[in-house]
């Protein structure tokens, strides 16, 4: 009983540390919030809320390798959570981009099952299926790349959420200059209710795109 008694004030402390870490992170006060969670790791190694929130800062500071491990503990501490695979894969998918060829090639598979892993996991995950949509419009065809399947995953999304999936079927079409095509997919977001993101992607593709300033500068954003 007196070991319940010492214990609680220390549990109580540590509930404070945590409430003040996940305020300032909330803000984007993450260079304050940095510290706060590391001093609470040490004191409890598996706190799975506490580590996503170190890989999260780690992710915002571009610090992929740090962000890929504490990502990596999260999926072995609970293997269950979609979210975890999704971040994991993001964060290797942001580190590719950095390094080399070669070595980027090597993470490719990686990157793509930790994506899938997180569907499997959470069938209405569509994060997941933007991640992929990405993936598979942008690489090459030669190391997997596919126009198809980037469509797949999109009428995927469109399936779970109408918004997401004509924004990612404008941007297959923006991305392989079918701009005509992409137009209409950002208009069909924008009626979906997507008028924030939907009308900076259209307003985007008339300015950058299309070099039609004067319908860019007509949209309200």
């Amino acid at each position: 009983m007196t070991f319940l008694f010492l214990l609680f004030p220390i549990l109580i402390f540590s509930q404070a540390d945590f409430d003040k870490g996940e305020k300032l992170f909330r803000e984007g006060k993450y260079e304050q919030a940095q510290p706060i969670f590391e001093n609470l790791l040490r004191e409890s190694p598996s706190n799975l809320k506490t580590i996503e929130y170190l890989g999260d800062i780690a992710a915002h500071n571009k610090f992929w390798d740090r962000a890929i491990g504490y990502y990596q503990k999260l999926k072995q501490l609970k293997p269950s959570e979609a979210n975890y695979y999704y971040k994991y894969g993001g964060a290797m998918g942001m580190k590719a981009k950095e390094v080399n060829k070669f070595t980027a090639f090597g993470m490719i598979g990686d990157i793509k099952k930790s994506f899938e892993k997180a569907i499997a996991l959470n069938p209405k995950h569509i994060e997941a299926r933007w991640a992929l949509v990405m993936f598979y419009m942008k690489l090459p065809g030669i190391v997997g790349g596919s126009e198809t399947k980037a469509i797949r995953y999109s009428d995927e999304l469109l399936k779970l959420s109408p918004v997401d999936g004509y924004l990612s079927k404008g941007q297959i079409d923006e991305y392989f200059e079918r701009y005509a095509s992409a137009e209409e997919q950002y208009k069909k977001a924008i009626a979906a209710g997507s008028t924030k993101t939907g009308s900076q992607m259209l307003a985007n593709l008339y300015k950058n795109k299309m070099n039609q300033p004067e319908k860019a500068a007509k949209i309200k954003l």
